[in-house]
C-alpha cells in the first residue's frame, strides 16, 4: 500500500533482543576508575544544526535551580524585550535572562551594529563569569558572534579559563569553534533528523517559542 510503513520487528522480538543486551551489560559493568568526586565547573557546548541546543541549556537551569544553584542566561541574538515562552517561565522562577541582540542576523538592517551589541554583550558575560557570583551561566548562540569574529577568541578562552573552577558554563550555537570544541569538557551535536519545517509546518507555541 503506498504510503504504508515498513514492518519492522515486533513488539515481543524487541523485548527478547533488549533483555538480552541490557542482561549482557549489567554482568559486564564496572565502575570506572579515576572519575572525580564533588563540585568542578564545566564547559559544556551544545551545537549542530539539529532542533534544542538553547532546549537542552533551559533543562540543566531548571535542573541547577533545583538544586538551589545560581543560574543567569545571557542569550546573544535575542533583544531584551523578548517575551518567549522560556523567558516568562524563567521570570516566574526568578532567573535572570538578558537579551543581547537585536534579534536574527538574517533580518538584522545594520550588521556592523549587531557585532556591536555582541561585543558589548560579551562584556556583561565576561564580568559575570568573573565575579565569582553564579554557579551555573548560559552563553545562548554564543557560537555566533564567535563564529563571525565579533568577539575575539583569545579573551573568551583566556576568561573561561581564569573562571572560579566551581563555575559551569554552558556555550549554545551552531558551528562551534574548533578551539572551543577543544577546550570543552562535554560537547554535543544535535543532527537533524527530520525537522517539521520541512513538511511546511510553521513554528509552534511553546515548542519553537
Amino acid at each position: 500500500m503506498s504510503g504504508s510503513q515498513p514492518e519492522g520487528p515486533s513488539t515481543e522480538q524487541r523485548r527478547a533482543a533488549a533483555m538480552q543486551a541490557l542482561t549482557e551489560q549489567r554482568d559486564a559493568y564496572r565502575r570506572p576508575e579515576g572519575v572525580t568526586r564533588g563540585r568542578r565547573g564545566l564547559l559544556i557546548v551544545n551545537t549542530g544544526r539539529g532542533k534544542g541546543k538553547t532546549t537542552a541549556a533551559l533543562g540543566l537551569m531548571l535542573r541547577a535551580h533545583g538544586r538551589g544553584l545560581n543560574t543567569t542566561m545571557f542569550q546573544f541574538l535575542k533583544h531584551d524585550t523578548a517575551k518567549f515562552g522560556e523567558h516568562r517561565t524563567l521570570e516566574a522562577l526568578g532567573i535572570p535572562c538578558r537579551g543581547l541582540g537585536d534579534g536574527w542576523t538574517w533580518r538584522s538592517r545594520d550588521l556592523e551594529n549587531s557585532a556591536a551589541l555582541a561585543e558589548h554583550g560579551w562584556s556583561l558575560a565576561r564580568a559575570a563569569i568573573l565575579s565569582g557570583e553564579h554557579d551555573l551561566i548560559v552563553l545562548d548562540e554564543f557560537t555566533y558572534p564567535l563564529t563571525y569574529g565579533w568577539v575575539p577568541w583569545a579573551d573568551v578562552a583566556a576568561t573561561l579559563q581564569a573562571r572560579d573552577p566551581r563555575l559551569h558554563v554552558v556555550i549554545t550555537g551552531r558551528d562551534a569553534l574548533p578551539e572551543l570544541i577543544a577546550l570543552a569538557d562535554t560537547v554535543s551535536e544535535i543532527h537533524p533528523v527530520k525537522h517539521a519545517y520541512d513538511q511546511g509546518i510553521g513554528g509552534q507555541i511553546g515548542i519553537e517559542y
